[in-house]
């Protein structure tokens, strides 16, 4: 369930906050038969801070119609307060989620024993969980001592985090030092995750694999069976959505580049907006060019 690519894909919804069922539907439809190993329902990719507790209910209960078991679904049950994660937590496993993913959000910056209770809470209502390390939109970085702490609270059994520019190699050690066996060191941010997946990593959290499953496949298999050559080959073919990535963020680039696909409703939820003019000029030229799937 935590091994090789994880796609996450954004989360269709009218202007008001309605999640529009059928064109998540179509995306996930998209992800299984790819053949991805997992789908990250509700990530940071999929804006879940934007959405109420019933429409999330709903959003899951379509996923896990779609998918009907066919790979694993990971789904975010992140929010502000615990007992609000907790009922997440809940529904989720309710509704047939195979994992969740949990990220310390907070408006006032938290203390790792307030991480650790937040967990503690959540583990207990019996969905597996994977620690969601993202500081870029909860300002709070749980380092390798605090994953170890937290993968001593049972139900805890994955992490995903950022994949550093540099030292792969040191920062799967890093971890992997301080989890027990068999507990899943994974990774994101795209660019950085293949070479992260080549020194050891068991998965990779992948945004763009939310809109172009297919190619990022291609991408996972090669860095996970250490074919050095194949995997540059194709970083590098990559490189053009790696720099929009970085220039305009992923969520903005896979949100227009799904609308493009013909998604519906494939727009940020305000006061997030598409991009527009130059911005979105670049990021049409450069998918057209790749003409990835």
């Amino acid at each position: 369930m935590f091994k090789g690519l994880s796609a996450f894909p954004i989360t269709p919804a009218a202007a008001d906050g309605r999640i529009d069922t059928d064109a998540l539907q179509t995306l996930l439809a998209r992800l299984v038969d790819a053949g991805v190993d997992s789908i990250g329902l509700l990530g940071s990719t999929g804006a879940y801070p934007f959405f109420t507790r019933e429409e999330r209910r709903r959003a899951v209960a379509a996923a896990v119609e779609c998918v009907a078991g066919r790979t694993a679904l990971l789904v975010g049950v992140g929010a502000l307060r615990t007992d609000a994660a907790v009922a997440l937590a809940e529904d989720a496993k309710a509704a047939g989620a195979d994992a969740g993913l949990l990220a310390p959000v907070s408006y006032t910056p938290l203390l790792d024993d307030e991480v650790l209770a937040h967990f503690q809470a959540v583990a207990a209502a019996g969905l597996p969980l994977c620690i969601y390390n993202n500081p870029g939109t909860t300002h709070f970085d749980i380092g390798p001592d605090l994953v170890g702490r937290l993968a001593e609270v049972p139900g805890v059994v994955a992490v995903k985090t950022g994949a550093p520019p540099e030292g792969a190699e040191g920062a799967v050690a890093a971890l992997r030092t301080r989890v027990p066996a068999g507990f899943s060191v994974g990774f994101s941010v795209d660019w950085n995750a293949p070479a992260a997946l080549m020194a050891g990593g068991d998965a990779w959290y992948s945004v763009v694999a939310g809109i172009y499953p297919r190619t990022l496949l291609r991408l996972a298999r090669a860095a996970a069976a250490r074919d050095a050559a194949e995997t540059q080959r194709l970083h590098e073919r990559l490189e053009p959505i790696w720099r929009l990535s970085r220039a305009y963020s992923s969520f903005r680039v896979v949100h227009l580049a799904a609308a493009r696909a013909g998604i519906a409703n494939a727009v940020p939820q305000r006061p997030l907006l598409p991009l527009s003019g130059a911005a979105a000029a670049d990021v049409e030229r450069v998918l057209d060019e790749l003409d990835l799937d």
